[in-house]
């Protein structure tokens, strides 16, 4: 299992002014950050309230920290990827934000109590007989294949993170990690940070964990073959991942492809890709059941457990459907299933209050509907997503008919950069990619609008820098 990347301690009342003189420095600073002398708040600040700190920075740093030559570098190690960040540029070119998200330490630890209290709910049997109840056939059949690249979205705010959803095919791992190696410290008095955020090798913890699911279904037996599937591939947005994925296989002795699930055939009790045998499969569908016609060849391995497929349909069901975030904040409930204390109020704390949508609560939901989000039970991708204060009667009436959640609305931060010499305000929110309980890599998303969605000047992914 991963091990947590260790917290880097710096006397926050000695290095505060440091750091304010280092950015100002850098040139890349629209805005001069306060001195600890002439601001009241920074010398509270300075006393040790670093979540203050990671604010103020994220107002008043706007210095720009990517260096696309080793961002190039780090995308292309591969001969044949040579003019992927070229065609990220010209077909994605707001997938990369040009500069670094300040988070709290206490934050990310904060969310990683949260990560581990979910992860002990979600071993309980009860919580699995519960959920599973009303899960698809498919999520029934179980497996020691615990699912790869859960990740875990927050919100943060002065009461720390509030847990918003649970994916378990959560994209950008690898593109985060060559993101971050290709940060550079505005100067020397900064490098720290950046040593303590990119400490350790997400990299090598992927590897290892997919490795771990071939294991705990295998045993010594070698794998040899992994297929990365979803549909169109050639199509989709994360498509340089994919590639960064395949490249990786490679590099540790394995033959990858990256396919459509129509491609595959299962044949005497054997997943084909043409005639090669599939070993294990990195599943990017959004068909989370496997029940779509083209996820045929798919599901019959998935019952047949002919080859390893992470993450699953069980995996889905047991963490990311987001009628499970009405449970997990459900106290009675988790009491009932034999939830310890100590983890309920965690999960108290860390997840906003959650309800399922019914029609018999419609007058209560319309009339509170401004402090509400609502989202699609099974839905992905903020798709059918919607602010309770954007709604129309029509909309409310389609929700009422669907499987929705209602939650509690929880703004995300904000993160103010220059974009195209305009000051300008970002929303910010912190995904954290964790296996089995723990956390291999954190990362921002930088946008505009209802939901995170890639198309924001300025915005994309960010490397997060942890404020010890």
């Amino acid at each position: 299992m991963p091990k947590r990347t260790p917290s880097h301690s710096l006397n926050n009342s000695r290095r505060l002014p440091v750091l304010e003189r280092a950015f100002d420095r850098s040139g890349g600073c629209m805005t001069a950050l306060p001195t600890v002398e002439s601001d009241p708040l920074i010398r509270a600040i300075a006393g040790g309230d670093h979540r203050d700190i990671a604010e103020r920075m994220n107002r008043g740093c706007q210095c720009v920290s990517l260096d696309h030559g080793r961002l190039k570098a780090e995308l292309e190690r591969d001969p044949r990827d040579g003019a992927l960040l070229a065609t990220i540029n010209a077909t994605r070119p707001h997938l990369f934000a040009d500069s670094v998200a300040f988070v709290a330490a206490s934050h990310l630890e904060a969310a990683a109590g949260i990560v581990a209290a979910v992860e002990r709910v979600v071993k309980l049997r009860a919580w699995q007989s519960a959920v599973l109840e009303h899960a698809p056939a498919s999520a029934a059949i179980d497996c020691a294949a615990s699912g790869v690249f859960l990740g875990f979205d927050f919100h943060l705010g002065p009461e720390g993170p509030k847990l918003i959803e649970i994916n378990t095919n959560a994209g950008g791992g690898l593109l985060n990690v060559a993101l971050a190696r290709a940060q550079r410290a505005c100067c020397a008095e900064v490098a720290p940070l950046a040593v303590a955020t990119a400490a350790g090798d997400p990299e090598n913890a992927f590897m290892d964990m997919f490795r771990a699911e071939w294991r705990a279904m295998r045993g010594d037996a070698p794998l040899r073959t992994v297929a990365i599937v979803d549909r169109e591939p050639q199509n989709q947005y994360l498509l340089p991942e994919f590639l960064l994925f395949q490249r990786m296989f490679e590099r540790h002795g394995l033959t990858a492809w990256i396919c459509d699930p129509e491609a595959l055939r299962f044949v005497d009790g054997r997943l084909l890709l043409e005639e090669h045998e599939v070993d294990l499969v990195y599943n990017r569908l959004t068909d989370f059941s496997l029940g779509e016609p083209a996820s045929a060849a798919l599901a019959k391995a998935w019952h047949a457990q002919a080859a390893v497929i992470t993450p699953h349909p069980r995996a889905h069901a047991l963490y990311a459907d987001k009628g499970n975030l009405s449970l997990l904040c459900d106290d009675g409930f988790l009491q009932s299933i034999g939830a310890d204390l100590p983890t309920r109020t965690v999960l108290a704390n860390g997840i906003p209050h959650t309800v399922r949508v019914r029609p018999e609560d419609a007058e209560a939901l319309w009339k509170n509907r401004r402090e509400l989000f609502f989202k699609p039970a099974t839905g992905f991708g903020s798709r059918a997503a919607y602010r309770g204060d954007k709604l129309t009667k029509s909309v409310f009436e389609n929700i009422l008919a669907g499987d929705y959640i209602a939650q509690q609305l929880v703004p995300p931060s904000a993160r103010r950069l220059s974009v195209g010499g305009v000051v300008t305000d970002l929303k910010m929110d912190l995904r954290v990619y964790a296996y089995r309980g723990a956390i291999q890599l954190a990362a921002a998303r930088l946008y505009r609008g209802q939901t995170t969605n890639f198309r924001t000047p300025g915005g994309g992914f960010a490397t997060v820098v942890a404020l010890p």
